[in-house]
């Protein structure tokens, strides 16, 4: 099997098989292009020539090489066009029947030294295999849509698989300038079996009508910076797709979080299957467009604050003197507010004055800012020793420790110290807000302003309104979000609020990868940078956000959702009992050099 896959079979000519031979054409291969359907073999052509028009027009290749590559392109309606393929890669639709029917035909047509592939993303590739009359010729060859763009390759082996199979495909992903990571057989691999069971929770977490649709993807895209929320991503894949791909993974997991959410269910049945079919979770301006268009669930500019009233806000309190409490300050005098920062001495007020006073330097070095602006920044800024500077404040925040009982006396000081009618707020990130506030005489002045790390840069806060929170209280930190230029989402009060709670359990389940031996680290830190266009991978962003805050939340979303698919990962557990928290200690899921 040591042919150099000079000539490749592609069956099936939808958007992946497509994309797939526009890559193989360009790398110099010969494609012969399969598909029953005559107009999917012509809108494949077309496909093909519209991509080479547009790398010609940006310099990327000369008119020469163009005609080159589509010379390399054949169409063809009959599978027995592929028996002078070194490689068969089969793309049609996600059934055993429909791909077991392919790979028999094949076994009758291929020559004996042929490898067989298939573009599976969440079927048994040794079930496949097993089928055949030469399993071991037999893998997965997962590629991401859209091809051309996304650089990872999941290559496949079933224990049938011979290695020299895969080796060749491998060397093939490299040709293609790909970046191929070796997967076992399991339903969705390694980003897939990560991505779609976060998906799925978000899906539900929507069904459940906690947050907004555009709330939810807003969270994910501006609290974790991937490049679309969760609902328009499996608007994207297609929800039909999504369901199965997740009933896949549940009937060999039984895990809860796998099992479909209804809605996918629902959405498929009634043929809202995304953005091919113009509606899904959005609606679209036609079928096969990116275009959003508002509808029923749109919501209006101002209709999130519900129309109340607001309070006037000229002066912000902060309590606190760690990096959230400064970076919070910070953000509120850049804004204009006049900002009490209060710690428990004043000396350490004043060293979380310093710390702004550095960051605002950066600013200026970086040129985002004029000295003259720091300075009547900094001048907006007074620290003070003890919570009784806040009496006259219109919002206190508190961001200390994450511990409840440290916050419910903190909230219980600023019952007694601040003005009647000023908002409290707690930034909490896994507490329930409700507890804070039932420390106080005045549950509905209070609320959560969930800031995340580093404040001054991250554009997302999370509202959120407990069942005795105000209107007006409500409206009133919607208009101060927006006037510190943050995005505000609305979610409810319980564990994890939006963010949190999607994103702890992927991190969660990749955890269980490792400890199941089923891929590597680096691989999977590469399948979900590559193949999710996550801007780090999950094992980089436990160390950085270290392993015990992390086991803290995976524990508060566990007790409070008593689903077994979220108890911590015994290896996280493990780390932590060793001291192994992350980059803070040294030491985490990787090793990093002390400062």
């Amino acid at each position: 099997m040591d042919t150099p896959l000079s000539t490749i079979a592609v069956v099936g000519l939808g958007t992946m098989g497509t994309g797939i031979a526009d890559v193989l054409a360009r790398a110099g291969r010969e494609v012969i292009g399969i598909d029953v359907s005559d107009a999917a073999a012509t809108q494949a052509v077309a496909a093909l020539e519209a991509s080479t028009t547009r790398a010609v027009a940006r310099g990327r290749i000369t008119e020469e090489e163009r005609q080159d590559v589509l010379a390399r392109f054949r169409t063809f309606s009959d599978l027995q066009a592929a028996a002078e393929a070194d490689l068969v890669i089969e793309v049609v639709p996600e059934s055993y029947e429909a791909k077991q029917e392919v790979f028999r035909a094949l076994d009758a047509i291929v020559r004996p030294d042929a490898i067989i592939a298939t573009g599976t993303n969440a079927l048994s590739v040794t079930r496949l295999a097993a089928d055949s009359a030469h399993p071991e010729r037999v893998l997965g060859l997962h590629f991401f849509t859209p091809v051309q763009a996304m650089k990872l390759v999941e290559v496949v082996s079933s224990v049938l698989t011979a290695p020299q199979a895969v080796d060749a495909v491998t060397a093939l992903a490299h040709d293609l300038g790909k970046e191929p990571v070796a997967v076992g057989d399991r339903p969705g691999f390694v980003a897939d079996g990560l991505l779609f069971g976060y998906l799925n929770q978000a899906a539900a977490m929507y069904e459940a009508k906690y947050a907004s649709r555009e709330d939810i993807d807003a969270a994910m895209k501006l609290g974790c910076g991937l490049p679309m929320g969760p609902l328009a991503l499996l608007d994207l894949i297609g929800v039909d797709t999504a369901r199965t791909v997740l009933e896949a993974m549940y009937s060999e997991s039984h895990d809860r979080l796998h099992a479909p959410a209804p809605i996918l269910k629902q959405l498929s049945e009634a043929g809202l299957t995304g953005r091919k079919s113009g509606r899904g979770f959005y609606t679209y301006d036609a079928p096969g467009s990116a275009t959003t268009v508002r509808d029923a669930l749109t919501p209006l500019e101002d209709s999130a604050a519900g129309g109340a009233a607001s309070r006037e806000v000229r002066s912000v309190g902060v309590a606190g003197s760690g990096t959230m409490a400064s970076g919070i300050a910070e953000v509120f005098a850049k804004a204009g507010y006049e900002v009490v920062l209060a710690a428990r001495s004043q000396e350490k007020a004043d060293t979380a004055k310093a710390r702004i006073a550095k960051s605002l330097a950066r600013s200026v070095d970086k040129g985002r800012m004029t000295g003259e602006a720091r300075d009547e920044t900094l001048a907006r800024i007074t620290p003070a020793g003890s919570l009784d500077s806040f009496a006259e404040v219109d919002l206190a925040v508190e961001a200390v420790a994450e511990d409840l009982e440290i916050k419910q006396q903190l909230f219980a000081t600023l019952d007694k110290i601040c003005k009647p009618g000023a908002v409290l707020a707690t930034t909490t990130s896994s507490l329930p807000v409700v507890a804070c506030a039932r420390a106080t005489s005045r549950p509905q002045d209070v609320i959560g302003m969930h800031f995340f790390n580093p404040a001054p840069a991250m554009k997302l806060v999370e509202i959120v309104r407990t069942v005795l929170t105000a209107d007006d209280v409500h409206a009133t930190v919607r208009e101060v979000t927006a006037k510190i230029r943050k995005h505000p989402v609305d979610c409810g009060d319980r564990a994890g609020f939006i963010v949190n709670a999607l994103l702890f359990p992927y991190l969660n389940n990749a955890i269980k990868m490792v400890q199941e031996h089923y891929a590597t680290l680096d691989d999977i830190d590469a399948a979900m940078k590559l193949g999710g266009g996550y801007p780090m991978g999950p094992f980089e962003l436990l160390d950085v956000v270290g392993l015990d805050v992390s086991l803290a939340i995976e524990q508060v979303l566990h007790r409070e959702f008593r689903d077994p698919g979220l108890a911590p990962a015994p290896l996280l557990e493990h780390l932590v009992a060793a001291g192994c928290l992350g980059r803070k200690t040294g030491r985490g899921f990787r090793e990093y050099a002390r400062r």
